[in-house]
Order: structure tokens, then C-alpha cells, then sequence
């Protein structure tokens, strides 16, 4: 299975739609980041959108894959992409997350028309929700974008489909780390912050406690989400048991 992330908009979750909800769960997938050569956590192999020439290629020559593509990227990809005819079809699912913001909201609706221009059937579309506590909270916060939908249905759209604002997504950046191997870490850290010689020793436990605290919390959210986009029999959900609470 292959999926771009992908948005006309900056600022909406595409790195943490690519790297934490969908990477864990596609089972062998890699990452491709489509970004400023500057940007980026790290992982995973970096191409500019002009580069598209090299990843229609090289996504013959793989089996899953997620793409995530900066917005500082994306006309340009988008615009290659006409080019290169039927090159869309090398992606089973776009990815568009999204957040309230009106121009985000705006920018987002961009994306879908031009996804539709391009070819890419309804069926192939589908929305996150970012930003929002629950699904009873998305027909409010985006009205403009589930509004556009009812009168032009050229993506899927689901309310399950949301992730709200969780603080560990800024703990974790640029180290590479996995929530699911985060929220499964089974170290005593109170323990250890007992034996602890010094304070500042103290403090780096905290923080991983801490950490995994807020892995264990937002590892189920991410299950719930991929759950709903419905991607197909040809992904892995790695489920965290959660029956044990956090130390």
C-alpha cells in the first residue's frame, strides 16, 4: 500500500499523520519526506517535489510506502504529477489531514479539487480531522470543509477519523522515536528516580516518564483513527496493550 500525506497547507499535522498514525501501521512501509532539504526529523529518505520524476520510479520498485509531502512542495509535485500521466494511480489513498483554522479549512479544500482534477476518484481521498477533542466536535469546527463536501462528495470524509492536540508529538520530534515502542516500555522509573544520585538525573526520568504517559494516552486514539480510515486488508494494525497503567 502507498500513501501521500498531503495538503496545500502548512501547519495541519501532515508529519504526524505520515510519521505516528500511518508508518507504525502499514506493515514493512517506509518513508518518503517530500520537503526542504532543511526540514524533516531525520527519517526516512528526503526528496524535493521536482524530484517526482525519481519517486514514481522508485515507487514501482516497493510495496508500501508513505509519502509525506510539504506544503512548500506540494504545487509543485501536484503540477509534475499532471505531467507524468497516471502517475496518481501509484497511490492507493491521499491523505489529507486538516485543522479549523478557516484558512487552513480554505487550503484543504484546494488540495481535494485539485486531487479531483488530477483523476484521483473519492474513493482514494480521505480526511483526518487534527485537532479536535472528539468526533462530536468536527461537524462544528469544520463546517466550510464538511459543508463543501455535501454539495461537490469528491472525498471520504469520516468524524472518527480525528486527532486532538497532544503535547508528546513535540517531545518526540526529531528523536525518531516510536509511541507504540514508547507506550510499551516497561522501565520502573519511579524506581530508578528513587536511586537516582542528583537531581538533574531525577529530572530526565520524569521526562520519560512523563513521556510514556502521554504515549499510553494517545497510542489508542491513533488505533481509533487508522481504524476509521478504513486503508484495506494490506495493513498491520499494531495494537498496545493497554490493560496495565502507567507507573
Amino acid at each position: 500500500m502507498k500513501i501521500a500525506v498531503i495538503n496545500f497547507s502548512g501547519n495541519v499535522g501532515k508529519t504526524t499523520v505520515a510519521r505516528h498514525l500511518l508508518l507504525p501501521r502499514i506493515e514493512g512501509a517506509e518513508l518518503i519526506s517530500v520537503e526542504s532539504l532543511n526540514a524533516g526529523e531525520g527519517e526516512g529518505q528526503a526528496m524535493r517535489g521536482r524530484q517526482f520524476g525519481a519517486l514514481q520510479e522508485y515507487l514501482q520498485t516497493i510495496d508500501n510506502a508513505v509519502v509525506d509531502i510539504g506544503a512548500s512542495n506540494v504545487e509543485e509535485l501536484l503540477d509534475l504529477m499532471q505531467k507524468y500521466r497516471g502517475s496518481q494511480e501509484d497511490f492507493d489513498v491521499f491523505v489529507v489531514p486538516s485543522v479549523p483554522a478557516l484558512k487552513q479549512q480554505q487550503d484543504t479544500i484546494a488540495t481535494l479539487v485539485e486531487l479531483a482534477r488530477l483523476g484521483v476518484p473519492p474513493s482514494k481521498v480521505r480526511l483526518v480531522f487534527n485537532m479536535v477533542n472528539s468526533a462530536a466536535d468536527v461537524p462544528a469546527h469544520f463546517d466550510l470543509v464538511r459543508a463543501f463536501l455535501k454539495v461537490k462528495p469528491i472525498a471520504t470524509e469520516n468524524a472518527a477519523c480525528h486527532l486532538s492536540a497532544n503535547e508528546v508529538y513535540g517531545r518526540i520530534r526529531g528523536s525518531g522515536a516510536d509511541l507504540t515502542t514508547l507506550a510499551r516500555d516497561e522501565t520502573d522509573y519511579k524506581a530508578l528516580i528513587v536511586k537516582a544520585s542528583d537531581t538533574a538525573e531525577k529530572l530526565t526520568l520524569a521526562q520519560k516518564l512523563a513521556t510514556r504517559r502521554l504515549a499510553l494516552g494517545v497510542v489508542p486514539e491513533l488505533d481509533a483513527c487508522f481504524a476509521a480510515l478504513g486503508l484495506g486488508e494490506n495493513t498491520a494494525n499494531n495494537v498496545v496493550p493497554l490493560a496495565r497503567q502507567a507507573q
